[in-house]
């Protein structure tokens, strides 16, 4: 599979961006409605390695506030002077691995996604120079990988259930990935993941 130019990833990030719309497939969304939720973005970084694209991930420590050891993308809260999504994922993402802002060439947002733990979270896309020199942040990030998007677009990759967390309305699919490189993608991360993959028409949505 040939890897997608970055203006046709522009071009299908725009499509898709409905500013201040929560994805089709977040069931969260019933289950917060009229709810006030706090602002979060997360940087989807994407790397051309070897011909092929890959997304950047990180395993955050046991001793971060919330989603302890789990899989994720950088990114978190919102500070109160930051104006845009974009402002929020490049300080984060500088924050917690490294990643200078002026080495990432965005490309667009997808869809909001919401959290369990009652964050709405802007996912900003954006290219990253790679192998990169990065500087995790002991305290919040145990290990910065990549995985291909060819393997998270792979159907025998991954699982998908109905699950009725409490205070749900109704069950929703939920998706988890197989292990990769002894690293599990599940959660908000996941359910990102593949909007990401929707949105580029690699996986039907």
């Amino acid at each position: 599979m040939r890897p997608l130019a970055e203006q046709t990833i522009i071009r299908k990030l725009k499509e898709a961006y409905r500013p201040g719309t929560v994805a089709s497939t977040d069931g969260y969304a019933r289950m917060y409605a009229g709810v006030e939720l706090k602002c979060a973005a997360v940087l989807l970084p994407l790397a051309c390695w070897q011909d092929e694209w890959h997304l950047l991930f990180t395993r955050r420590t046991e001793t971060v506030e919330h989603h302890k050891g789990q899989v994720s993308f950088p990114g978190g809260g919102c500070d109160t002077d930051e104006q845009t999504p974009e402002a929020t994922a490049l300080r984060e993402a500088w924050e917690e691995i490294g990643l200078a802002p002026g080495d990432v060439r965005l490309l667009g947002r997808l869809n909001e996604v919401l959290t369990i733990t009652r964050f709405r979270v802007t996912p900003v896309v954006g290219v990253i120079p790679y192998p990169y020199e990065f500087r995790p942040e002991p305290a919040e990030v145990g290990r910065v990988f990549t995985i291909p998007l060819a393997w998270l677009a792979q159907r025998e990759n991954w699982d998908e259930q109905l699950l009725g967390p409490a205070g749900a309305p109704r069950p929703f699919p939920v998706i988890t990935y197989h292990p990769y490189d002894g690293e599990t993608l599940w959660g908000a991360s996941a359910r990102i993941t593949h909007n990401f993959l929707g949105v580029l028409g690699l996986i039907k949505k």
